[in-house]
């Protein structure tokens, strides 16, 4: 099945094809952790036949924005979503020193959406209750919960999500990746001290490194324990 969005998101959307790629790795939000970041590619040793994708949020909150914007963007076989960090610099919210203008020309070219049969990856999630084509930027982005009352409240929008696309998401930070039938989150904290996470879209398994070390405290609050079994 096409994933298809509104006139809106569409000039926004990557449509990968998948068959070309060897192996496919989808990887959380790094945050600037140029560190980590290596590391988990040391792990997964990805040749050039094979594709890596990143959930969004790149940068801000980390040690080194430019070196992972640098990393990802010479990269061929690499490709990532806008997440609301890159969203927040571009209109002018945020400022992260590091970076260069090359680099900020290149996050605003990012989709907000990658898609292959099966999959869609983006940043905050899909709303469950509404089409795809109803989706604003704002919406794959940000969204989290579908509470009125608290973007940490229950129930999350994955917990709810029934497909027919496999969500791979982050922005959410989770205490191990969140794995439900059509929905996989994938950021574990990577800045605040936790694990950098990635998913094997053909083994069906993770590859995660610590951290190292605790860029940014976060509240417990704000770090989600999945309601689902741990990964194996």
């Amino acid at each position: 099945m096409t994933v298809r969005f509104n006139d809106t998101v569409e000039p926004h959307h990557l449509r990968v094809d998948v068959d070309r790629w060897d192996d496919v790795y989808v990887v959380g939000d790094v945050h600037g952790c140029l560190a980590a970041l290596r590391s988990l590619l040391s792990e997964l040793d990805p040749g050039d036949d094979d594709l890596v994708a990143f959930v969004g949020d790149l940068i801000r909150k980390g040690p080194d924005n430019h070196g992972v914007a640098e990393l990802v963007r010479e990269s061929p076989n690499m490709v990532s979503v806008r997440g609301n960090n890159e969203e927040k610099v571009l209109r002018g919210e945020k400022t992260v020193p590091d970076l260069t203008d090359e680099d900020v020309a290149w996050i605003r070219s990012l989709p907000v959406a990658i898609s292959w049969d099966g999959a869609l990856v983006v940043h905050g999630g899909v709303d469950p209750r509404k089409p795809l084509s109803a989706h604003s930027i704002d919406d794959l982005q940000n969204t989290r919960s579908l509470a009125p009352d608290g973007s940490y409240d229950r129930p999350f929008w994955f917990e709810r999500y029934t497909g027919p696309e496999r969500v791979f998401f982050g922005h959410t930070v989770m205490a191990r990746p969140a794995v439900h039938e059509h929905a996989l989150g994938l950021d574990t904290g990577c800045v605040y001290g936790g694990q950098l996470t990635a998913y094997d879209w053909y083994g069906d398994e993770f590859v995660a490194v610590d951290a190292g070390r605790t860029v940014q405290d976060r509240k417990e609050s704000k770090i989600v324990t999945p309601r689902t079994a741990t990964v194996r």
